[in-house]
């Protein structure tokens, strides 16, 4: 069988653990969590990374640090992960969803400002695939209204829009390191912090409301309970068993691209022949491979290509259910305009597998599959 994902792993994660454990720091902030901060904050450009125990909690510190509150609205689009929205309506705000562009599956930036009110106080944009969403019209948008944008850019990492890292465009950016993600230690996120006057309040949030983060750095002689807060901090081993991948990870992001790459070579042909569709790119997007998908004439085609691939040895997945139909959705959410792509699109989307070992020539036989299912 020819999973849908394997975790990625290079070699030295063990090694890395060890070292972790022989320092007999392996709680949160030890050597390994300020490297791979100082990593990201190299490769990204973000004035601060903090290292967290999975996206869905970096997305609740930029909630905390945006200062959602009850009654608040949140623009986002309904085609996500349920964690872009928990962070808000945690906080007592109102998801507000609208319609995604079907070429891409993003947030159709060209509908968000419809959907302001006088509550509106954010817009989470989620960058599908890895591939950024129409920043500069959203900034521009987010300006002219005085609202945060928060970039949900859990599978965004190495990938960029027009030359800038996803998650350091908005005001927060928010990486997943899950077990699915390009590079992963097993749960795993981080928040991003474009501008330095947010750095004291979200370590403080980091760390159950203390100001723990300043005695550590000797800049205080005791730490004390300052506001509310949780313990969103990973253990050390587990930024060790991360820490192995980022090391190599031009070599990882290389190889993935080859995949994606391979996929597209293959399967154009049946693009071009109508019977499927494939990823879209746009020009100014540098996308990481997070994911190859194709998309299928309808549900029914779908189920029945997910059947003919699992009797192959091949296991292909759809992904979100579109939030504003789930029971949280209808209590915590409202659809703004109409779903004219959200569902449509969602269920006609298949993913192939992809992840860092998966083989060229798995890759031939995957998309082979492919098209004997459409007699191609």
């Amino acid at each position: 069988m020819i999973n849908f994902n394997v975790p990625p792993f290079t070699g030295k994660e063990m090694e890395y653990i060890r070292q972790a454990v022989d320092d007999q720091k392996i709680c949160g902030d030890g050597k390994f969590t300020k490297m791979c901060s100082q990593w990201i904050e190299e490769r990204t450009g973000t004035e601060k990374c903090l290292l967290t125990t999975s996206c869905t909690h970096a997305l609740e510190l930029a909630a905390l640090l945006a200062e959602i509150k009850e009654g608040d609205e949140v623009i986002m689009p309904s085609y996500t992960f349920v964690s872009t929205a928990d962070a808000f309506v945690l906080r007592g705000a109102k998801a507000v969803f609208v319609d995604i562009r079907p070429d891409t599956m993003n947030i159709d930036e060209n509908l968000i400002e419809d959907a302001v009110t006088a509550k509106t106080k954010a817009i989470a944009v989620v960058h599908y695939a890895g591939v950024g969403c129409e920043m500069d019209k959203i900034m521009d948008i987010a300006k002219r209204h005085n609202l945060y944008v928060v970039e949900d850019a859990a599978q965004g990492i190495m990938a960029s829009y027009k030359g800038r890292a996803l998650g350091t465009i908005g005001d927060f950016g928010c990486f997943s390191f899950h077990e699915t993600k390009n590079y992963s230690m097993g749960e795993g996120g981080a928040l991003l912090l474009g501008d330095a006057k947010y750095v004291e309040e979200a370590e403080i949030f980091r760390e159950k409301g203390t100001d723990r983060s300043k005695y550590f750095r000797g800049q205080v002689d005791k730490y004390r309970w300052m506001n509310y807060g949780s313990s969103y901090l990973p253990s050390d081993m587990n930024a060790a068993y991360l820490y192995a991948q980022l090391e190599m990870a031009d070599e990882i992001n290389e190889i993935r691209l080859a995949r994606w790459n391979r996929y597209w070579e293959l399967l154009s042909p049946l693009a071009e022949a109508g019977k499927i569709e494939l990823p879209f790119i746009p020009k100014e997007c540098t996308h990481n491979a997070h994911m190859f998908y194709i998309k299928t004439k309808d549900l029914e085609e779908r189920r029945r290509l997910i059947d003919f691939l699992k009797e192959s040895g091949i296991l292909a997945v759809f992904h979100y259910v579109p939030l504003h139909s789930a029971p949280a959705g209808i209590k915590f959410g409202r659809f703004h305009g109409e779903d004219k792509y959200t569902t449509k699109e969602s269920e006609r989307l298949l993913r192939l597998p992809m992840f860092y070992k998966l083989t060229e020539e798995e890759v031939d036989y995957i998309a082979g599959k492919v098209k004997e299912f459409y007699g191609a």
